[in-house]
């Protein structure tokens, strides 16, 4: 399954295999606490940057409590796999979207906290089990679609508005990709913005049918052929960056503020954090065209979402961090710094260079909120496949297709027997 960083950096910060402060037994408090939180951002980023700046105050305001935030590494999902099998588990970690159907088990429930009543219902299907028990504070609600500079189209003379087809995706791309300008941009360095490809398009290219099928343990072949197919086809007519091998998560976000890539498949950090190189950059986001030929749709879900240990040896400590980021401004600070609608709804949406976006795209409902492919669909694992076998086909082409296809098959077949 997808991990999103998404926001990934390779290399940018190894684990520290051994946890953080000792005690004599979970939930005891020490004279001087220090809390693990693996964040799961990459060590550039404006969420990290405005997550280390309100740590900050909380520990100025408690003195007998350190955070240790840990900047995310390229391998963070395995990482944290490895990490709880072992008993290894850190004080509080980013779930990437899992926290409820995978690491409910390993976490506090947190309905009960005094914050908890303003949790977004829109979140309820994704993070709340039969039970009403959630597992996570929700940073921000996830709605994204395709990011784009609209400076870049509007100069390429492409109009967003008809960006409704796949194929009229390829001939506004290939315009773009005339002036000079890369119109897709893509790491190949980090984790995840391969895989987002296929995420984003894999969404819309089932049948209803087809995903009762992959839901009852089948893998459908022929609608994910015609994912990677499309991906094949941008390959050839090369729509994505030139440096997409060496380029990172930060290079995308510099590429789309300075005009120099036109879109990119993420989620709205990469706008924030593109922010950074370029204040003023005019950016938004689009609808996702369907390859069944349906309506154009939103992606969603739990997106920044930290969750405790329930082996915290530091849970009242942790829990007191986590009502401190739920604070109201410090919540607000957190989902501007994300780029999304708030989890919370005592918090104010600031969406900044997107709020135009999500003005005209989501807030009229107009388009369906479509769930992550790889969470609701795949089996649990697959992420690290969707990501190698969609980068084989964008440094290598056609030639890739069917050979990424029967990996997809095969590892779906596996993982999904070994999760039952």
């Amino acid at each position: 399954m997808r991990s999103r960083p998404l926001f990934v950096v390779a290399g940018a910060a190894a684990l520290v295999l051994a946890l953080v402060g000792c005690g004599s037994s979970p939930g005891s408090s020490q004279t001087k606490a220090a809390l693990e939180f693996q964040t799961g951002q990459s060590v550039d980023s404006v969420f990290l940057k405005q997550l280390t700046t309100i740590t900050k105050k909380f520990e100025s305001a408690n003195p007998g409590i350190t955070v240790d935030l840990r900047p995310s590494t390229s391998s963070y999902e395995s990482d944290i796999k490895v990490r709880l099998a072992s008993g290894n588990v850190p004080d509080i970690w980013w779930t990437h979207g899992w926290s409820l159907l995978r690491y409910s088990k390993f976490l506090v429930p947190l309905q009960d906290e005094a914050w908890a009543k303003d949790f977004n219902p829109a979140l309820a299907p994704a993070m709340k089990n039969s039970q009403g028990q959630f597992f996570a504070f929700p940073v921000d609600t996830d709605v994204a679609g395709i990011i784009y500079n609209k400076d870049v189209l509007a100069a390429s003379g492409v109009s967003v508005a008809g960006l409704t087809t796949w194929d009229a995706f390829g001939a506004a791309a290939e315009k773009i990709a005339a002036t000079g300008i890369a119109p897709i941009t893509v790491s190949g360095k980090a984790n995840g913005p391969a895989g987002n490809l296929a995420d984003w398009i894999a969404s819309g290219a089932y049948s209803k049918s087809e995903l009762a099928e992959l839901s009852n343990g089948t893998f459908v072949d022929a609608p994910y052929t015609h994912v990677l197919d499309l991906i094949a086809a941008w390959k050839k007519e090369s729509l994505f960056n030139p440096d997409y091998v060496s380029a990172t998560s930060d290079d995308m976000s510099r590429a789309l503020a300075t005009g120099k890539a036109a879109f990119a498949f993420s989620q709205n950090t990469t706008a924030g954090d593109a922010l950074q190189y370029n204040p003023k950059a005019n950016l938004g986001y689009f609808p996702v065209p369907s390859l069944t030929g349906g309506k154009p749709y939103l992606i969603g879900g739990e997106m920044n979402a930290f969750g405790i240990s329930k082996t915290s040896r530091h849970l009242k400590d942790a829990k007191a961090f986590i009502a401190y980021l739920a604070k109201p401004a410090n919540a607000t600070l957190l989902a501007k710094a994300a780029g999304s609608i708030p989890g919370l709804t005592n918090v104010t949406p600031d969406l900044g260079a997107l709020q135009a976006s999500y003005d005209s795209v989501v807030k009229p409902g107009k388009y369906p909120l479509v769930p992550y492919f790889d969470r609701v669909y795949l089996p649990n694992g697959m992420w690290n496949t969707m990501v190698t076998t969609a980068d084989s086909v964008v440094t290598g082409g056609n030639s890739k297709v069917a050979e990424g296809v029967s990996t997809m098959s095969k590892d779906f077949a596996r993982l999904d027997a070994q999760n039952k």
